[in-house]
C-alpha cells in the first residue's frame, strides 16, 4: 500500500473560501527554496498563523488538499471552540478562530474577489488605494458589520432522522460496532459533510437559542422509546424524516416535522406530546413526504395545532414566515442588511424601484415607505404570493409583485406599463445573475443599482459585466453567519 505523502513545518498564510487554511508546500523533487516550485494545499482546520505538518489526502494538478497531523506552532488567531462537535459536524468550521480574526478574513475575501475577480478599483484597510481607472476615483470597501451575536443568531436550523448515524471515536469505544446497534445508530442531526447518507447525533447546537436543543432532544427521546423508526435514505424506509424548527425575535417558535409515510395514531401522539411539553410552539406543522429527497417545498404542509405561520418584526413591519417561506437567518443581521441597502437607495420618495430576486419581498417592503413605487420580480410563485401579504398586513399600497423568470419578466412592454426603475435592486442567489438579466439592466440603465449578494465572487464577475456603463462607489460587507466563511456585499453601483 502505497504511504501517503507528508511535509513538515507548513506555514499557514490564508484562508480559503470554504473555511480551509492555505499553505505552500514544494513540488517533489524540485528546489524548495523556489517560490515557482510551490504549490497551494488547503488544509481543513488550519488557520493563518499556524505551522504545521501536514498530510495529503488529495492531489490535483494545481493544488493539493492534506490534513494537520503535528501542530509546530498554534497561531495567535487561535481559540478554543465551545461546541463539542466542531470538527466533525462541519456547520462551524471557523469556531477555533478568534472572532475578530474571522471578520478580518471576511473582509479581505470581499476586497479580494471584486478586485481581482471583477477588476474593480477599491479603497479599503485591507489593502492600499489603486489608482484611479477611467477617470474615477475608486470606490471605498466600508468596514465589515459584525454579527451583534456570534452564538444562539440562528432563527432556523433543519435536522435530519437516520438509522445509520455518523460512528465518532466515542461510539467505537463504547458501541459493539459489528453488532445491530438498533436505536444506538439513531441519529437527529446534520449531514456530515459530502457524505449524504450519514448523519452526526447532535447532543448540542449553540446556533440556535433555547428551546431549540431541548425541542430536538426531546423528539429524538419520545422516538426512540416508543420505537418510531428513522430513515433510512438509501433503502428509502423509516417513518421520521426531517425536523425544522424557526424562531423570531417576537418570541414565536414554528417546528415541522417530516414523515416518509402517514401513520395517523403515531404521528398525533408525538405532535400532542410535543404540544404539551413545549407551549412556546405557536406553530406546530407535519408533511407526509413519500418522495426521494427530503425537500418540502413541493409537499403539502399541514397545521396541527397553532397558527400556520409565525412573525418577525423590524421598524414596526411585520413579516409573516410560513413553513415554506425564505427569510434571512440572522434576524438582527437581517435588519443590518436592509438598512444598509436602503442607506445605499438613497431614496428622496419620488423613485421607481425594481427590487429583483425579491423573495418573500422583504426588503421591497422595508424600503417601499421611501419610495414612489416598488416593483418585486421573483422566480418562485409562493414567494410571490408570501411578499403580497406582508405588503396586505403592513397597509403598503405601493408595492407590486410578480412572478417568473426575471430575464423574461424585464421586458420592455413590462417596463412600459409598470415604469422605468430609478433604482434597481438585486439580491440574487449564491450563483448570481444570469447574464441575460446583466444585459437588460444596462439596457434598462436606472441611476443607481443596489448589489447584495452572498456570494462576493458571483457579484465582482457581474459588475465587472456592468463596468462599462458603472462605477462602484462603496461596498459594505455585512457577517451573517458566525463561525463560517460566509458572509454578505453590498455594493452601491453608479451610472456613469
Amino acid at each position: 500500500m502505497k504511504q501517503a505523502q507528508t511535509f513538515e513545518n507548513i506555514e499557514i498564510t490564508d484562508i480559503s473560501t470554504e473555511g480551509k487554511g492555505i499553505g505552500r508546500i514544494s513540488h517533489p523533487g524540485k528546489d524548495p527554496g523556489d517560490v515557482k516550485n510551490k504549490i497551494v494545499c488547503f488544509i481543513d482546520f488550519a488557520i493563518p498563523g499556524d505551522v504545521v505538518d501536514i498530510q495529503i489526502t488529495l492531489k490535483k494538478r494545481n493544488y493539493r488538499e492534506g490534513k494537520v497531523i503535528q501542530y509546530r506552532k498554534y497561531s495567535e488567531r487561535r481559540t478554543n471552540p465551545v461546541c463539542k462537535h466542531f470538527g466533525v459536524c462541519g456547520g462551524c468550521k471557523w469556531q477555533n478562530m478568534k472572532y475578530e480574526a474571522q471578520l478580518f478574513f471576511k473582509e479581505k475575501y470581499v476586497v479580494d474577489a471584486l478586485t481581482r475577480i471583477g477588476h474593480i478599483p477599491l479603497s479599503s484597510r485591507i489593502s492600499p488605494s489603486p489608482l484611479e481607472r477611467d477617470g474615477v476615483r475608486p470606490g471605498e470597501v466600508l468596514p465589515i458589520i459584525p454579527s451583534q451575536k456570534y452564538f444562539h443568531y440562528r432563527n432556523k436550523l433543519e435536522f435530519t432522522f437516520s438509522n445509520k448515524k455518523w460512528l465518532t471515536q466515542e461510539d467505537f469505544k463504547t458501541l459493539n460496532i459489528g453488532e445491530d446497534l438498533g436505536s444506538a445508530a439513531y441519529a437527529l442531526g446534520f449531514h456530515i459533510p459530502k457524505l449524504f447518507d450519514k448523519v452526526l447525533d447532535i447532543t448540542e447546537c449553540h446556533l440556535q437559542e433555547e428551546p431549540s436543543n431541548s425541542i430536538r432532544l426531546e423528539v429524538r427521546k419520545y422516538a426512540i422509546e416508543n420505537k418510531l423508526t428513522f430513515f433510512d435514505i438509501r433503502r428509502q424506509n423509516g417513518f421520521l424524516r426531517t425536523l425544522m424548527i424557526r424562531s423570531t425575535s417576537t418570541g414565536d417558535w414554528m417546528v415541522v416535522v417530516s414523515f416518509f409515510y402517514e401513520d395517523k395514531p403515531a404521528r398525533e401522539n408525538l405532535l400532542k406530546h410535543l404540544s404539551a411539553k413545549f407551549p412556546q410552539i405557536t406553530s406546530l406543522q407535519y408533511v407526509i413526504n413519500a418522495k426521494k429527497n427530503d425537500s418540502i417545498f413541493d409537499q403539502e404542509v399541514k397545521t396541527f395545532s397553532g397558527e400556520a405561520f409565525i412573525h418577525e418584526t423590524m421598524e414596526g413591519l411585520q413579516f409573516r414566515i410560513s413553513a415554506k417561506s425564505f427569510f434571512q437567518t440572522n434576524s438582527l443581521q437581517a435588519y443590518e442588511l436592509y438598512k444598509v441597502t436602503r442607506d445605499f437607495a438613497e431614496l428622496k420618495g419620488s423613485e421607481i424601484v425594481y427590487d429583483l430576486y425579491t423573495g418573500t419581498g422583504t426588503i421591497a417592503n422595508f424600503v417601499a415607505g421611501k419610495a414612489k413605487k416598488v416593483i418585486g420580480i421573483e422566480y418562485i410563485p409562493v414567494a410571490i404570493e408570501d411578499a403580497k401579504i406582508n405588503s396586505q398586513i403592513n397597509n403598503i399600497i405601493n408595492t407590486d409583485f410578480f412572478a417568473g423568470d426575471i430575464k423574461d419578466v424585464l421586458s420592455n412592454d413590462f417596463i412600459a406599463a409598470h415604469g422605468k426603475p430609478d433604482v434597481i435592486i438585486t439580491d440574487p442567489p449564491r450563483a448570481g445573475m444570469h447574464e441575460e438579466v446583466v444585459v437588460k439592466m444596462l439596457e434598462i440603465a436606472p441611476e443607481k443599482i443596489i448589489y447584495v449578494s452572498c456570494n462576493p465572487a458571483t457579484q465582482a464577475r457581474d459588475i465587472a459585466l456592468m463596468s462599462e456603463k458603472y462605477f462602484v462607489e462603496k461596498v459594505q460587507p455585512v457577517d451573517m453567519f458566525p463561525h463560517t466563511a460566509h458572509v454578505e456585499s453590498v455594493a452601491q453601483l453608479i451610472r456613469r
